[in-house]
C-alpha cells in the first residue's frame, strides 16, 4: 500500500482505509506505527476477557486433565487459523478479515463474516457488563447441594442494600461515566496503555487466586478436584461438549487480528505477537482454572467471581476477595472498548454504503452508533441473568465460525492458489472438528433447556 493508513477503520473495505497525508495528520495518526509489545498487549487483551471467568467451571465439567489438554489444543488450533488468515491476507489485496472472506466467497462471505463478528462481539460485551454487575451488585440466588446461597456484590457488602447500588442503577452509572469515555476513542493504538493495564490486572487476579488456593490447600480447606470427568450415562458424555464452546469463546480474538496487525510494520511481527499472546493466555487460563477449581471444587460457579464473596475466616481473606473481584471487573472495563471497536466498525460497514464518509470522521454517525450500542448492551445485561448459556451459544455458533470454520474455508477455497496439501488437511480437520463439536453442544444445550422447562 502507498501513502499512510487510516487505522481507525480497519474492518471496512480497503478503499475506505486510504487517506492522504493531510487527512492522516489531521486524524492524529501521523504515520506512527505500533510496536510488537503493544500488539501483544492488545492481542492478549482481546483473548483474556470474560472467558477466563468460566474456565474453572469447565474443569468441573471435564475434569482437570482433559480440560488442560483441551485448552492447549484450542490454543494451537487458534495459532494455526491465525496463520492461515495472515498468509492469505499477504497474498491478496484485502487487509481486513471481511475483505479476505469477500475475495474467497464474494459479498455473501463478507456479510456472513461481519454478522458473526457482530453477534460474537455484542454477546461478549453483554457478558462483560453482566459480570461487572455481578461483582458490584451480586448474582441471583443459587442452589448448591439443596441449600440456597445468596451471592452479594461488593456494594451491598460495603454499604448494605440501597436503591443506588441496585444492579440497574450501578450499571447505568458505570456505562455513562466509566465505559462511555473509553469507547469514544477512535484508534486501536490509543488503547495500548489501557490494554497493558488490563493484562496487569488479569495477572493480579490470577496471582491472588493462586495464593488463596495454595493457602487453603496448606490449611486443608480445599476441595478434591476431579482429574477426569464422571461418565455415568450417555447424557453425561454429551454434556462434556458443552464445555468446548466456552473454551473456544475464550480464545476467539480473530476479529481483531487485522486491526492490530495493520498497525505493525511487518506481518511477521503479528505472527510473533499472536504466538507470545497465546502462550501467555493459555498459561493464565490453566493457572486460574486449576487453582479456582481447587479452591471452590464442585461449588464453583459459571462466573467464578461470584464465588469470591465467601468468608475465608480472616480480614486478610475478605480484603483479597474484594481485590480479586474489583481487579477483574476493572480489567473487563478496559477490555470493553477493544471489542466495541470491532462491533461498531462492522455494523457501520453493513448499514452505510461505501460512498459515505469514514465513521471516525463523521461525528454524528459515530456518536449515535456508539451510544445506541451502549444502550442495547446495558438493557441486555440487565435482562440476562446467567452467562454460562451465553458462552455456550456463542462458542458453538459464531465464535467457532470466526476462529476455525471461516479460516479453514478460506484455505480450502484457495482463491490465491497458495494452499499446500498440509494446509488443506489441517483446514479440513479444523472444520470437521468444529462442526461436530458445535452440533453436539447445540443439541445438548437444547436438550438441557427442554428438560428444565418440563
Amino acid at each position: 500500500m502507498t501513502g499512510k493508513i487510516q487505522v481507525q477503520e480497519p474492518l471496512l473495505p480497503k478503499h475506505h482505509r486510504r487517506l492522504s497525508a493531510e487527512e492522516s495528520s489531521s486524524s492524529g495518526g501521523g504515520g506512527r506505527r505500533a510496536s510488537v509489545t503493544g500488539a501483544v498487549f492488545n492481542v492478549s487483551t482481546s483473548i483474556i476477557g470474560a472467558g477466563i471467568m468460566s474456565i474453572p467451571a469447565t474443569l468441573k465439567v471435564l475434569g482437570v486433565i482433559p480440560a488442560i489438554l483441551l485448552i492447549l489444543f484450542i490454543a494451537v488450533l487458534s495459532e494455526v487459523s491465525v496463520d492461515f488468515l495472515l498468509r492469505f491476507t499477504s497474498s491478496g489485496k484485502s487487509t481486513t478479515y471481511a475483505g479476505l472472506m469477500g475475495e474467497s466467497f464474494g459479498r455473501a462471505g463478507s456479510v456472513g463474516l461481519q454478522i458473526c463478528i457482530m453477534v460474537t462481539t455484542l454477546g461478549t460485551l453483554i457478558i462483560y457488563l453482566i459480570i461487572i454487575g455481578d461483582v458490584l451488585c451480586g448474582t441471583a440466588n443459587t442452589v448448591s447441594k439443596g441449600v440456597t446461597v445468596e451471592h452479594l456484590g461488593i456494594l451491598q457488602e460495603w454499604f448494605g442494600t440501597h436503591w443506588w447500588n441496585s444492579r440497574t442503577f450501578a450499571l447505568l452509572f458505570m456505562v455513562i461515566f466509566v465505559i462511555a469515555p473509553l469507547v469514544l476513542l477512535k484508534r486501536v493504538e490509543s488503547l495500548r496503555f489501557s490494554s497493558a493495564i488490563s493484562i496487569l490486572l488479569a495477572v493480579v487476579f490470577v496471582a491472588i487466586s493462586t495464593i488463596m488456593a495454595i493457602s487453603a490447600l496448606w490449611a486443608g480447606k480445599t476441595k478434591t478436584p476431579k482429574l477426569v470427568p464422571d461418565l455415568v450415562n450417555s447424557s453425561s458424555y454429551f454434556e462434556l461438549f458443552t464445555a468446548v464452546p466456552v473454551i473456544v469463546t475464550a480464545f476467539t480474538f480473530h476479529f481483531n487480528v487485522h486491526p492490530i496487525g495493520n498497525e505493525l510494520n511487518k506481518s511477521s511481527d503479528m505472527v510473533s505477537a499472536v504466538r507470545i499472546s497465546l502462550v501467555l493466555c493459555a498459561t493464565i487460563y490453566i493457572t486460574v482454572g486449576f487453582f479456582g477449581y481447587l479452591l471452590f471444587g464442585d461449588s464453583v460457579l459459571p462466573d467464578i467471581l461470584a464465588n469470591f464473596d465467601q468468608n475465608f475466616g480472616s480480614k486478610v481473606g475478605s480484603v483479597l476477595n474484594d481485590v480479586v473481584r474489583l481487579s477483574y471487573a476493572l480489567h473487563l472495563v478496559l477490555v470493553f472498548p477493544l471489542l466495541n471497536f470491532a462491533l461498531r466498525i462492522n455494523i457501520d460497514g453493513l448499514i452505510f454504503p461505501k460512498s459515505w464518509p469514514l465513521l471516525a470522521s463523521h461525528n454524528i454517525r459515530f456518536l449515535s452508533l456508539t451510544f445506541f450500542l451502549l444502550a442495547v448492551i446495558y438493557l441486555a445485561a440487565i435482562a440476562i441473568p446467567n452467562i454460562w448459556y451465553f458462552f455456550q451459544f456463542m462458542g458453538s455458533t459464531t465464535a467457532l465460525c470466526l476462529a476455525f470454520i471461516f479460516p479453514g474455508a478460506i484455505v480450502l477455497r484457495d482463491a490465491h492458489e497458495i494452499s499446500t496439501k498440509k494446509d488443506r488437511i489441517l483446514a479440513g480437520v479444523m472444520i470437521g472438528l468444529a462442526v461436530i463439536a458445535s452440533s453436539i453442544a447445540i443439541y445438548t444445550n437444547i436438550n438441557t433447556l427442554v428438560k428444565k422447562d418440563s
